[in-house]
This record gives C-alpha cells, sequence and structure tokens, in this order.
C-alpha cells in the first residue's frame, strides 16, 4: 500500500509541475510550441531512437560480462529482455526495475537472486561513477561561462578571496570530522553509498572482462549523449549548439530523470532552464524537451511491452514450476 501510495504521489507530483509548467505560457506561446513539435523533422527524431535502442541492447550486453564472474552464462535474449521489462518497470515505479530484471532472470535461468541482483547494483554504480564525468567534463568546459556568472559576486580584495578559501577548506574538514563520528541515519546511508561505489568499480576492476565492460559502457553514456544531440538540428534555433550545451541540456535532463518516475513533469523544465542559458527561447526550449521526453519514453513503453509478452514466450519450455 505505501508502495502504491509513493507511485501515486510522485505521479501526482509529476502531473502538478507540468501543469504549473505550462500554465505560465500565454495561448500564442503554446500554439508556437505546438507548431515546432508539428514541423519538426522526424528523421532526427527516428536516429535519436534508434541511438536509444541500441544502448538498451548494449546495457543487456555489457552485463553479461558482470554475470561471467558468478560463472553465469544466460542467454542473450533473455538479458535483452528483462533489460527493456526494467525500463517499463521503472516508469511505474523508481527502482523497481532493477529488481525486476534480478527476479524476471533469476526465474528463467534458475540463477540466484541475490547474486544477479548484486551484479546490476555493480551495474549502476558504474553508471554512477560516468555521469559524475559527465558532470565534472561540463563544468571543464564551461569554466569561463561558469566564472562570469559568479565574477561580480566575488571579492574584489584577492586577500579576503584567499581568507574566504582558507575559510572553506577549514569548514570541509570539520564537516569531513562530523561525517566520519557521526550516527546520522542520513548521512550514514549516503556514507554507505559512497562506500558501495567504490567497492562496486573495484570489482569491475578485477573482473576478467574489465576493459570490454569499460569500453561498452563509454560506448553506452555516449549514445545517451547522442541522442540528445542529434535531434538539436530539429529546431533552427538549437541546431548551432556545441557540446557545450549538449552536456548541460543532457545533464539537467538526467537530474530530472532521478527526481521523478522517468523524468515525468520535471524533464522539460529542466532541459527547457538549461539550454536558456544558452539563448535558447522558452518556447523553442519546451518544443525541444517535450519531444525528446514524449519519445524516449514511448519507445521504452513499447519496447518494453514487447519484452514483457515475449519473455515468457521465449522461455516456455525453461518455466519454473
Amino acid at each position: 500500500m505505501n508502495k502504491t501510495l509513493q507511485v501515486i504521489l510522485s505521479l501526482l507530483l509529476g502531473a502538478g509541475i507540468l501543469y504549473w509548467y505550462l500554465s505560465g505560457f500565454t495561448a500564442e506561446e503554446l500554439n508556437q510550441i505546438w507548431d515546432n513539435i508539428k514541423h519538426v523533422e522526424i528523421k532526427w527524431l527516428i536516429f535519436s531512437l534508434i541511438m536509444g535502442l541500441m544502448s538498451h541492447f548494449l546495457r543487456a550486453y555489457r552485463w553479461n560480462y558482470l554475470l561471467e564472474t558468478l560463472d553465469y552464462h544466460p542467454r542473450k535474449t533473455n538479458l535483452v529482455l528483462t533489460v527493456g521489462l526494467s525500463y517499463l518497470l521503472n516508469l511505474v515505479v523508481p527502482r523497481a526495475g532493477e529488481v525486476g530484471r534480478a527476479a524476471s532472470l533469476s526465474k528463467y535461468e534458475k540463477l540466484s537472486f541475490d547474486k544477479t541482483f548484486g551484479t546490476i547494483v555493480a551495474e549502476r554504480m558504474a553508471d554512477v561513477v560516468f555521469l559524475i564525468i559527465f558532470i565534472l567534463s561540463a563544468l571543464f568546459l564551461q569554466f569561463d561561462f561558469i566564472y562570469k556568472l559568479i565574477e561580480p559576486k566575488l571579492p574584489k580584495n584577492p586577500l579576503l578571496l584567499v581568507g574566504e578559501l582558507i575559510l572553506l577548506l577549514f569548514l570541509f574538514y570539520l564537516f569531513m570530522k562530523w561525517i566520519s563520528k557521526t550516527r546520522n541515519p542520513i548521512i550514514l546511508k549516503i556514507r554507505g553509498f559512497i562506500i558501495g561505489l567504490l567497492h562496486g568499480m573495484s570489482s569491475i576492476l578485477r573482473m576478467p572482462n574489465k576493459w570490454w565492460f569499460i569500453l561498452q559502457t563509454i560506448v553506452i553514456w555516449l549514445l545517451y549523449l547522442a541522442m540528445f544531440w542529434v535531434v538539436l538540428p530539429a529546431f533552427p534555433e538549437t541546431s548551432h549548439l556545441g557540446i557545450e550545451a549538449v552536456l548541460v541540456g543532457f545533464i539537467a535532463g538526467s537530474i530530472a530523470m532521478v527526481i521523478s518516475n522517468g523524468g515525468f513533469g520535471f524533464y522539460p523544465v529542466f532541459v527547457t532552464a538549461a539550454l536558456a542559458l544558452y539563448g535558447v527561447s522558452k518556447s523553442t526550449g519546451t518544443a525541444f524537451s517535450l519531444l525528446m521526453w514524449t519519445s524516449q519514453t514511448l519507445l521504452v513503453i513499447v519496447f518494453g511491452l514487447i519484452c514483457m509478452v515475449l519473455l515468457p514466450i521465449v522461455n516456455r519450455e525453461n518455466k519454473s514450476v
């Protein structure tokens, strides 16, 4: 019941955010958004969807490297189908996809659920690391832009600036010392997550096919980035944007995906705000983000439903009693 209530509240929050956001537009602006969507070149969306589908297949094949470390050798078909199903489940209940993926594969391949789920956790840890790398890359590439934003707020006296930096370092030292001793449950959970992240990454670096795993992880995240990038030429106002804008927009969308079920409600707000930093109008940014979110969500739904139907069919002879 609590889980059902959580899902309902999450969907209501997303719907409320989307209604609040769109209600801020005039009727003329809403017509402009719809007009932008209607006249988009569909080929760019098709390219984006193909890349999205490719990332699903690559994720399934990458997962196999982790399973092989446990001497598990499931059928590739089941890997693809359970990955597709997990994306669909995550749209309904956040993080239910990981549990559903492990449960489905364990059922049809007769594997240990705990160990299978452990490989998914390690896989997700690798994804968190690459998201952090993308964020740091955006900060590095946008250093001049960020500096221009904060420069007016910096003290003019260099000695004062050095003093503030020393103070910040001292406060950081005290904070880290407090974290190492605190019994606060929230801090302990965050600390446990970071330790788990480091442990998961160290286990990946010890696996036999680690370089293939890392290479496929890089390709998967480049596909995610390309899915966003290839849709930009569909709108004249975004067609000129470079890698810096792509990274910032992509990261904003990724954060929105974490906040709500598949980014429902939050994705257009976050992505539009990111694109506005590069001079993209609110109407065009909204049209772009709504088109991106809707097309990729439909891909997840259609592909996930196909996987859900095919999974018991292809495993009919292996179905456990």
